[in-house]
């Protein structure tokens, strides 16, 4: 396992980390979540994410309740949680980036994961209703208090990011670190286009989240039924719109085929096409087998058979490079 440094700061990430977003508290038991944490830990992975809207808190509990059996030394490991949507939010106090529900948010994250204090804590959206500068504040306050160690964003805009930036800047407080975003090989500008100039200017790090199209860049939706599939659970629905088309079909297939003239896996090669592009710090994992988990850990050996070459084949497939805007 190599490890990055999370944008500028000083923070070792392993270059492939695990995330229990569906799966834990879901789709998944809780002996078999201990099983793949199991495997990621002893692969090298520091990284472990997960946030207060997965499974309603449930996927924090899961979570916490396996370190706490591990009993795996607090600093060989890295916890993240997301603030934004709530654990099943009723009322409007219960989500949104506000003062009020960062830090009570932060708080209950705690409690379910049983540690002392989150790694990473990432605002999950923006929040139209809440200033940036509250944002900000609140975040540097919880820095300052030892409750985080590094703050970041989930989706946001790069303008967004840079208003967070130079309000930081402008007052002294502590600016986001990383943000994480969705990148796949059918899903692209944002970390490739709108991102570009912020990794220059304040060392954007990325923890990126899809990077097989929530499965589908595995090919195993092609020619499968497509009623009853993990892409159409209810909370992924937005997703499989538009990742099932004619188009995308016929890329995953060529995809298949190239991937398997060059001795990789599809899952594999869709991975270490991620992690070619410096610019992501980590590639979060998501898996529900043992043996998924230990296929898509080996992607991190191939990047270095990525050669122009094959770059350029994938690229003809894809034929989706995004464009950067002429200045």
């Amino acid at each position: 396992m190599e490890y990055r440094r999370l944008g500028k700061s000083g923070l070792p990430i392993s270059e492939l980390s695990f995330g229990s977003w569906i799966t834990f508290g879901n789709q998944i038991g809780d002996d078999m979540s201990e099983t793949l944490m199991d495997i990621a830990y002893d692969a090298g992975v520091n990284f472990f994410d997960n946030a207060e809207v997965y499974a309603a808190g449930e996927s924090e509990r899961v979570m916490g309740k396996i370190l706490k059996k591990k009993n795996w030394s607090r600093d060989s490991y890295i916890i993240s949680s997301k603030v934004f949507f709530g654990a099943g939010a009723n009322v409007p106090t219960q989500k949104g980036l506000h003062r009020k529900h960062i830090i009570e948010a932060c708080e209950q994250a705690l409690k379910r994961l049983q540690i002392d204090y989150l790694d990473l804590y990432f605002c999950h959206r923006p929040d139209k209703n809440t200033p940036i500068s509250e944002t900000v504040w609140s975040m540097h306050q919880l820095i300052m208090q030892g409750k985080i160690l590094y703050w970041g964003t989930s989706e946001w805009s790069a303008q967004e990011i840079m208003e967070a930036h130079m309000f930081a800047e402008k007052y002294h407080l502590i600016g986001p670190v990383m943000e994480q975003p969705q990148y796949n090989m059918l899903h692209r500008d944002k970390v490739e286009v709108e991102y570009s100039q912020i990794y220059k200017t304040v060392g954007l790090g990325t923890t990126i989240w899809s990077p097989l199209a929530s499965g589908y860049l595995t090919g195993k939706y092609i020619d499968a039924p497509k009623k009853n599939v993990r892409l159409k659970r209810e909370e992924l629905g937005w997703l499989a719109d538009k990742l099932f088309t004619p188009d995308n079909e016929t890329k995953v297939q060529n995809l298949m085929t190239f991937a398997a003239d060059h001795g990789f896996s599809l899952p594999q090669l869709g991975i270490a096409w991620c992690l070619k592009n410096e610019n992501v710090s980590t590639v979060i994992l998501g898996a529900t087998k043992a043996s998924q988990l230990k296929e898509t850990l080996k992607s991190a050996e191939l990047v270095s058979q990525l050669t122009p070459e094959i770059m350029h084949g994938i690229e003809a497939i894809l034929q989706n490079k995004p464009q950067h805007p002429q200045y």
